[in-house]
């Protein structure tokens, strides 16, 4: 209910009593258990984290070969993002109070790093066997992963507007998660 309730209305627009109505709790019994809504919305966030990097574990990249594990990740999270646009809406508004929420959450750094340095397994295995460059740091592929997506996703209403196309047509989407892969393998292969 509070996940909802914030990626509807964001953190500023969201209330307590609406959140409480949703889950069919009493309003003091979430102030009992997270103290205010600013803490209830790190724990929406933390767990919005913890959701997407239990699907990425799912993936089982480690087992796979590195232009495939950089494939898959790319295509995942663009199904993710896709799959669930709450978690660019949830992204969207802690962004807009620059990121104070996340930024106290050792959970969400924890839950993290295991990402972190399952890319950089992957890239070394990759650069060992000739088929990736070396110098690829994986704090910044990952960066340049999510952020291909969530851009594209998190602004599609104003692209349309500059560009006059409907970006979320199947083709447009298609084509977009096919540009995301040849740029990012682009950037990893050996040339």
């Amino acid at each position: 209910a509070a996940r909802a309730e914030f990626a509807e209305f964001g953190l500023a627009g969201a209330r307590v009593d609406r959140i409480a109505e949703r889950a069919n709790l009493n309003k003091r019994l979430i102030y009992y258990y997270f103290n205010s809504k600013d803490a209830l919305f790190l724990a929406v966030l933390e767990q919005a984290y913890a959701d997407i990097r239990d699907a990425e574990q799912q993936l089982h990249l480690q087992d796979l070969a590195p232009e495939l594990a950089i494939r898959r990740l790319t295509e995942f999270t663009w199904a993710y993002y896709l799959e669930h646009p709450e978690f660019i809406t949830l992204l969207n508004s802690e962004n807009l109070h620059l990121g104070k929420h996340l930024s106290s959450s050792q959970r969400v750094r924890d839950m993290n790093s295991p990402l972190i340095e399952m890319l950089a397994d992957i890239l070394d295995r990759g650069r060992t066997s000739g088929v990736f460059r070396g110098g690829v740091d994986p704090v910044q592929l990952y960066v340049s992963i999510a952020g291909l997506a969530y851009f594209y996703l998190s602004n599609t209403h104003t692209l349309q507007a500059v560009f006059g196309q409907d970006l979320r047509t199947p083709k447009a989407l298609n084509a977009r998660l096919s540009h995301m892969c040849d740029v990012i393998l682009g950037y990893v292969l050996s040339h």
